[in-house]
């Protein structure tokens, strides 16, 4: 059993869901010598004892969050945190419906308000995202976790005029429920379809798949003085062609606040209350679209490899311990 110090909670972990992170460090990252690693970073459960110096929380708390890379996973039954990186579960989920959203809630808050700084003045109860010739974003492979969650964040709580790309028709119709105002194919030219739609060009792009393939055609959309968020790996990425509009390149990565205990890591402790806010009032909705069952090793297997194929919708979870 894990022994808590400092600011850490112990969990009670109850539910868990697996990202592309996971199966990423399966692959590239060994355990040290004589010893395991346990992955999993995305989980739900009950804080069971806390910390000398913890302040935000106390045992029976239900809590959600999505842990620190350098530290052993959720994939277990009990699992140290640190509190500042954790938030309460909203009243009106369950675990299996928390489980799914820390991680891609996260990622998606702080690429389109701490990396792409958009503003949340002028949400759609202030303004129409047809009036006034608003900020468009393009959110490039939108279908997955960070997309299904950041297309509701962009929709809910700017004004932004919300494209969309995904290649089959049970990913567009889940990005239309989600509140994607246009759904194009990224499969195709995305600035003709642009075009098409009226929009030839964008204020942002949020890329999370495959951002060196649409490289050229990200750059030819955006507007000049435009923003380009990415949260993929390219093997390589030329930028040189941002230049001539003074295009502006941020890369988002979750874990860099608990990886480096930077001065604001409770930032995240903050926003996954504010989402878990969001849930109470029914303005979003759990991404969960398959549960895998238990938490055991043939059950995580299979999500693994569905999460390899790069066609999940949604979120995967799994739940409980046999």
């Amino acid at each position: 059993m894990p022994e808590v110090s400092g600011q850490d909670l112990l969990v009670e972990v109850k539910a868990i869901s697996v990202n592309p992170v996971d199966t990423k460090i399966r692959a590239n990252v060994s355990a040290d010598a004589n010893d395991w690693k346990v992955l999993g970073w995305d989980a739900s459960g009950i804080v069971k004892a806390v910390g000398p110096d913890v302040t935000l929380f106390q045992p029976g708390d239900r809590v959600w969050y999505a842990g620190d890379l350098t530290r052993s996973g959720s994939n277990a039954e009990y699992q140290l945190v640190d509190e500042r990186i954790v938030g309460r579960m909203p009243n009106n989920a369950s675990f299996t419906e928390a489980a799914a959203l820390p991680l891609t809630a996260i990622t998606a808050w702080e690429l389109l308000f701490d990396r792409l700084a958009v503003d949340t003045s002028n949400h759609p109860d202030k303004a129409s995202h047809t009036e006034n010739a608003p900020d468009t974003l393009l959110v490039i492979g939108a279908a997955g976790g960070v997309g299904s969650i950041l297309i509701q964040l962009a929709r809910q709580l700017t004004s932004l005029t919300i494209i969309a790309t995904a290649s089959r028709d049970e990913s567009k119709q889940w990005l239309h429920q989600l509140g994607a105002h246009h759904v194009i194919d990224h499969r195709q030219s995305l600035s003709e379809q642009l075009t098409g739609l009226g929009i030839p060009e964008v204020s942002s792009v949020a890329s999370l798949t495959h951002t060196e393939q649409h490289l050229d055609e990200i750059i030819k959309v955006l507007k000049p003085q435009g923003k380009l968020a990415l949260i993929d790996d390219p093997q390589s990425l030329d930028i040189r062609a941002l230049k001539s509009k003074s295009l502006s390149l941020h890369w988002e990565f979750m874990f860099t606040r608990s990886m480096y205990q930077t001065g604001d890591m409770v930032a995240q402790h903050h926003l996954l209350n504010k989402v878990a806010e969001l849930m109470e009032e029914e303005r979003i909705q759990s991404t969960v679209r398959s549960n895998f069952g238990s938490i055991n090793a043939d059950n995580l297997i299979k999500a693994h490899e569905l999460i390899e194929t790069s066609k999940s919708i949604g979120k995967i979870v799994l739940e409980g311990f046999n």
